[in-house]
Formats: structure tokens, C-alpha cells, sequence
């Protein structure tokens, strides 16, 4: 297999360095996502970008990850989701919803299950929910954005989720104790 190396901002490459740099003072450690990623200063880049697009969309903190937690799952990124179930704990996302999210359970509140359950047929069809899916989820209460906005949180995923997968991040200690793995 392949050996990647995880960059810092001394060893990364040029193009890299301001962005781990700025990462490691927002989040006060430099998470081995962003080091396995560094290697592309693009896919750095468009990574760190794109997630502060999505943090701009009109969802709650709840919502996004409910997104992007649903995707973890289902993508089986055993680094994403024990570090977005910190993040989502840490951030005031009810237990149990994180808890469900974990274990592909269905959430009590129905509109937000109604999420979880578009962005699963999202995930699964690979871009291809059916009519009545997308009915669903906007007689939940949700928009035409929310639609576009699950296709914005899903790709978002895809990136680290793949990056993950193919560097084989190691966690970092910060998330050990949310540390997952599918049910196969």
C-alpha cells in the first residue's frame, strides 16, 4: 500500500503552510485530516474553503451535521465521524441525535429525521433521490435549498471522507474518546 505522509507546516508544501498554519491556530492543533490533505495544497484549499461555504448555509448546527454525520456513516469514515461526534457535542447538538447519527437509528424529531433520511437517499443513489424524496423532505418544512444544500454537505464529505480512506488517517488523540467503527 501507498504510504502518505501527513504534512506540517514545515514540511508541507508551500502552498500549504499559510492554510495549516491558520488552522492549527483556529482549532489550537493542526488535525491530521488537514495533514493528510496538505500534500495537495488544492484539495487543502478547496477543503477549508468549501467548509466554510457550508457553515454559511441557512441550516443549524444541528442540521449540518446531521449532513454531514449521515454521510460519515454511510461512507464508513471511521476518522469523520468520531471527530465530527466531538464537534457536534461540543457544539450543542443533542446527545441522542448524535448518538442516532452514529448508529443509523432514526432521530425522534421527525423533521430532522426527514433530513437525515433525504441526505441518505442522497448519499446512496449517489446524486439521484427520486420525486417523492425530495417531496419528503420539503413536507418536513425544508426548501429547495435545503435540496442544494444537502448536495453541498455530501460533497464536502466525499473529499475527506475519500481522503481519509485512501491516506489512512490515524485519529488524533482529541477525538479517541468518539472513536467509531461501521457495523459490518
Amino acid at each position: 500500500m501507498t504510504s502518505f505522509s501527513l504534512q506540517n507546516t514545515d514540511t508541507a508544501p508551500q502552498a500549504s503552510q499559510p492554510l495549516l498554519a491558520a488552522a492549527e491556530k483556529a482549532y489550537g492543533f493542526l488535525p491530521n485530516l488537514l495533514r493528510g490533505m496538505a500534500a495537495s495544497p488544492a484539495l487543502l484549499e478547496g477543503y477549508m474553503t468549501l467548509a466554510g461555504i457550508f457553515d454559511k448555509t441557512n441550516l443549524t448546527e444541528t442540521e449540518r451535521q446531521i449532513i454531514l454525520m449521515t454521510s460519515n456513516r454511510l461512507n464508513g469514515c471511521t476518522y469523520c465521524m468520531a471527530a465530527h461526534s466531538a464537534i457536534s457535542l461540543g457544539a450543542g447538538v443533542p446527545a441522542d441525535v448524535v448518538s442516532a447519527l452514529r448508529s443509523g437509528e432514526s432521530i425522534d424529531d421527525a423533521r430532522l429525521e426527514a433530513l437525515r433520511q433525504f441526505t441518505v437517499k442522497v448519499v446512496e443513489s449517489r446524486g439521484w433521490p427520486t420525486e417523492e424524496d425530495v417531496l419528503g423532505l420539503l413536507a418536513a418544512g425544508y426548501t429547495t435549498q435545503t435540496v442544494l444544500d444537502v448536495v453541498l454537505g455530501t460533497s464536502l464529505k466525499v473529499m475527506s471522507n475519500y481522503t481519509n480512506h485512501i491516506v489512512q488517517t490515524p485519529l488524533d488523540p482529541v477525538f479517541e474518546a468518539h472513536a467509531w467503527s461501521p457495523v459490518r
